[in-house]
């Protein structure tokens, strides 16, 4: 782990550029929101990179999935702002061709990264699929739709392109999640590392959660600003994603949020993906 940090040293904040992160933290990023006496200092990544460099704390602040988030909480505390959770929005299963939920047990199936939520919650769902092969999420549909995998679990824009894309779904994670457990599906969080002390934390929260409250008061800047990192994705996609995954829960965690995440941890120790 990199060494403690004094209070006057750039701040490191990692996201993805996904258009939920970029649109929450356009006023962070364009410097118009600002800790006192101390820079910001941005990187981008994908959510799995993120997960991957969490896990050697390389970040002070970070994204990260909350499957990945459950291995790290030791070095990281969750913020109660920015996080990816809502009812109806959780990863799907798609294949090239229909198959039920059972036929998984015998496929090879595309995941967005070992450490993603998606992947937690397709254990948690089908504990055994033929093989597994982790793939960057943007990579999933294109080795689905060319045969080099019989099923992969979409995230992202994907679950709203996958059947334009001629792919048939087999599950809908988030339904599931909402089935079982009637909470909020837990799928991604910003933490901050702990040795940056709870007053610069705090300070940090606030500022996420100001840049937010911004852009859903006046959504263009923030939306042009997700627009840079997202050139290939349709608008009309661009703002589903922001309406689904930028809501209530990314303001305040609150009570249902924390349960949520509780239920997810305690599902992933009784599946014994968790120890």
């Amino acid at each position: 782990m990199p060494a403690p940090q004094n209070n006057t040293s750039p701040l490191s904040v990692a996201y993805s550029p996904c258009p939920n992160d970029t649109f929450m933290f356009h006023d962070v990023a364009t410097g118009k929101l600002r800790l006192p006496g101390r820079d910001i200092q941005v990187h981008l990544h994908d959510v799995e990179t993120l997960n991957r460099m969490a896990m050697e704390a390389t970040f002070d602040v970070t994204k990260l999935s909350l499957h990945a988030w459950l291995l790290v909480e030791d070095a990281y505390r969750m913020l109660g702002v920015g996080a990816a959770m809502g009812k109806g929005c959780g990863p799907v299963i798609v294949a090239g061709k229909a198959i039920a939920p059972a036929d998984l047990a015998g496929c090879r199936i595309a995941i967005p990264g070992e450490l993603t939520t998606a992947h937690l919650l397709l254990q948690l769902f089908q504990p055994t699929v033929g093989e597994k092969i982790f793939v960057r999420y943007d990579r999933v549909m294109d080795l689905v739709a060319s045969g080099q995998a019989d099923a992969g679990v979409i995230i992202h824009e994907g679950r709203f392109t996958y059947a334009k894309a001629g792919l048939k779904l087999v599950a809908d994670l988030g339904q599931w999640w909402q089935e079982q457990t009637d909470l909020p599906i837990p799928l991604g969080c910003f933490a901050a590392r702990r040795d940056l002390g709870a007053e610069t934390i705090s300070q940090f929260e606030a500022l996420l959660r100001t840049s937010i409250e911004n852009a859903l008061a006046d959504p263009g800047p923030a939306r042009e600003y997700a627009k840079t990192y997202a050139q290939e994705m349709d608008e009309a996609v661009l703002t589903q994603h922001v309406e689904m995954f930028v809501n209530d829960y990314s303001l305040a965690l609150g009570d249902e949020g924390g349960a949520a995440v509780e239920k997810l941890r305690s599902l992933a120790m009784q599946a014994g993906v968790l120890s």
